[in-house]
């Protein structure tokens, strides 16, 4: 159980870093480009500041899921920060569901469901404090 937390935590937090770090540098037209290549482009609409706060969320979010408990500095903040996600990813579902991106919604159920395993198991059967 300890490995497969891990591993989904190193995955998620993988996947915020990438995310996070596109959001957080890359310029907003080419965000809102890329996006409009890929079938999403819910950046057309949201503000670079947002844009920006939200990589730097997910930046946070990837420290958050695997810092703590590698460096064993407040190891109770890994679940804390997959449910952090949970929220983001349920702002997410909903963003993507207001323009009609059905697949967009379904992956960010994926990585909520992992989130949710995380968070599950580091509060429980697999704390860092037990």
């Amino acid at each position: 159980m300890n490995l497969a937390l891990w591993i989904v935590t190193g995955l998620l937090a993988a996947l915020a870093l990438f995310g996070g770090a596109a959001k957080a540098f890359m310029p907003k037209d080419k965000l809102d480009e890329l996006g409009r290549k890929s079938g999403g482009g819910w950046t057309e609409h949201a503000s670079a500041g947002f844009v920006r706060s939200l990589g730097a969320l997910e930046i946070l979010a990837a420290a958050g899921l695997i810092l703590p408990a590698v460096l064993d500095i407040a190891p109770v903040m890994v679940p804390v920060t997959a449910v952090c996600w949970v929220l983001l990813m349920i702002g997410a579902m909903i963003t993507h569901g207001r323009y009609g991106q059905y697949k967009y919604v379904a992956l960010n159920l994926v990585y909520l469901a992992m989130a949710v395993f995380v968070a599950w198991g580091r509060f429980g059967p697999e704390s860092f404090t037990g």
